[in-house]
């Protein structure tokens, strides 16, 4: 069984997502449920975590129609203002909705490195853990201090890290990296997600050797309980395509134990945001 972790659903609009930039011009369309559908029964994926890709509320309401109406959607990772006054009374209607299992904000989009330990942010963040909902880490390497400080804060708290957080695969490995993910991995309720990286290879075409050191540093730091595949579709489009990174990971753990195999590319989603 494959369940994926981190996939996207969206009706474009250039102002809407912004992020989609002129470079980006192979995703700058609508990609819906229907869509994937195809891309799963091609791959014998059994479906997956539908993640936020705007920072609108009428999005996330999207997300969970969906989650309603096709089997493939086993969950949603919204998106909510985490600094608003009312994020209780929000959580508490939003949380009627069993598909309903987490938030997302796009931190890698804010100046400030130190968005996440603003006192607003966090008085959000101190919300989730009674509704039992997830947060998941989409930063930049500059930002890992931040992430590091969050969830030292908030211990009991489930998070899990986006991307690996956006290393940059065709330079050297920055040790600094290397030492922020081993600080994050020490916080037994911090994951990661195996998830984006072919589109943050700057080089192209992509190379293998220059993605296994990432994923043996991972795998050292977090171990075989804390890691989820995901694939980042349709933004995994923009330099691969879904089959070519599912299977770099699945040759990657071809050798690990069958037990070790699942958790990676099921059960360990299954658990994160009890699907």
């Amino acid at each position: 069984m494959i369940i994926d972790s981190h996939q996207h659903f969206w009706n474009y609009h250039p102002s809407t997502h912004a992020w989609i930039d002129s470079s980006m011009a192979a995703i700058a369309r609508d990609f819906k449920p229907a869509d994937l559908e195809q891309v799963y029964a091609q791959s014998e994926v059994e479906g997956c975590v539908a993640v936020q890709a705007a920072q609108t509320e009428q999005e996330t309401v999207m997300l969970l129609h969906y989650a309603q109406q096709y089997d493939i959607i086993k969950g949603v990772v919204g998106w909510l203002d985490l600094c608003t006054n009312d994020i209780n009374d929000k959580l508490e209607h939003y949380t009627q909705n069993d598909f309903f299992k987490g938030l997302r904000h796009i931190v890698q989009d804010e100046e400030d490195d130190f968005f996440m330990l603003r006192d607003d942010f966090q008085q959000g963040i101190s919300q989730l853990q009674k509704f039992d909902l997830t947060y998941d880490i989409l930063i930049y390497p500059k930002q890992f201090e931040a992430a590091i400080a969050l969830t030292q804060n908030f211990p009991d708290q489930y998070f899990v890290l986006d991307h690996l957080g956006k290393p940059q695969y065709n330079l050297p490995m920055d040790m600094h990296w290397a030492e922020q993910i081993e600080q994050l991995a020490d916080q037994p309720k911090v994951y990661c997600k195996l998830s984006g990286i072919f589109t943050e290879i700057q080089t192209k075409p992509w190379q293998v050797e220059q993605i296994l050191p990432y994923l043996d540093h991972v795998v050292r730091c977090f171990g075989m309980d804390r890691l989820l595949y995901g694939s980042d579709w349709p933004v995994c489009l923009l330099a691969s395509n879904f089959k070519d990174h599912l299977d770099l990971l699945k040759s990657y753990f071809s050798l690990s134990d069958q037990k070790d195999i699942e958790k990676v590319f099921a059960t360990n989603c299954i658990h994160f945001y009890d699907l």
